[in-house]
């Protein structure tokens, strides 16, 4: 489906960094639907990276399964919470594979690795092979989060950007930035232009969970977020323009 939204004009821009996970929530892929994928989205997002892409900054990706499964969800309503995680693993690969088919439509050559082994449609998570798959220009998605239960998808991010030695990582969300309130259920909500990890952790601020944070600080990954409704805004947070939010030390 084609977009209808201008093509993003990278000429002239020049990236901060040089290599970057971008971590997307399944949430985020829904675009105005209650459940499942707006085709219409998929190659919205696609666009982003793809111009990205163009200006040679070499891009892997996490996706959430929050729009077909949450794990969480799962064991609230009574499930066994293991099973309910490894459901969620599955959901990031439906979403995984629609992403790469999105993205290849853009002429951006992909390659999915999944935590969990299902040889049929993707490889298997191996770290030198990924990041040899990014030094050759593809773009890396990320499925299956980590491949056990009781971890996010938020950790998976912060997990391999630090094995792939990312430059930063970039959290595309519903907003853009960081608030300390949701500014969608509150308008006094004040946003953050910039913030610490320690600072995220003391107040509890909701952007990601704390191993993620944690992780981050322990490997001095800096975390942008910005909002993913933003038409260019991957590409401009990755030149220092736009709003969004910094977490470093």
């Amino acid at each position: 489906m084609p977009s209808e939204l201008p093509s993003i004009d990278t000429a002239g821009d020049k990236p901060l960094y040089k290599r970057v996970l971008l971590k997307i929530s399944g949430e985020a892929l829904m675009g105005q639907r209650e459940y499942g994928l707006d085709p219409v989205m998929l190659v919205r997002v696609a666009e982003e990276i793809s111009a990205v892409c163009r200006m040679g900054v070499e891009v892997s990706v996490v996706i959430g399964g929050g729009n077909i499964f949450r794990g969480v969800s799962g064991a609230t309503a009574g499930m066994e919470r293991a099973t309910a995680d490894y459901m969620g693993m599955l959901a990031t690969v439906i979403n995984c594979l629609a992403m790469q088919n999105a993205l290849e439509r853009c002429g951006i050559t992909t390659r999915v690795q999944s935590a969990l082994h299902i040889h049929a449609v993707c490889e298997p998570y191996i770290r030198r092979r990924a990041i040899r798959h990014m030094e050759k220009g593809r773009v890396v998605i990320f499925a299956a989060g980590t491949g056990n239960p009781f971890f996010t998808t938020d950790t998976a991010a912060a997990l391999r950007a630090t094995e792939m030695g990312c430059d930063a990582l970039l959290k595309a969300t519903q907003v853009d930035g960081v608030y300390d309130s949701d500014p969608k259920t509150n308008s006094a909500a004040q946003r953050f232009e910039t913030l610490t990890y320690l600072e995220v952790l003391s107040k509890d601020l909701k952007v990601m969970d704390a191993s993620a944070i944690s992780l981050s600080r322990e490997n001095g990954i800096p975390i942008l977020v910005f909002s993913i409704h933003n038409h260019g805004a991957f590409r401009d947070v990755l030149c220092g323009r736009g709003r969004y939010t910094k977490i470093t030390d």
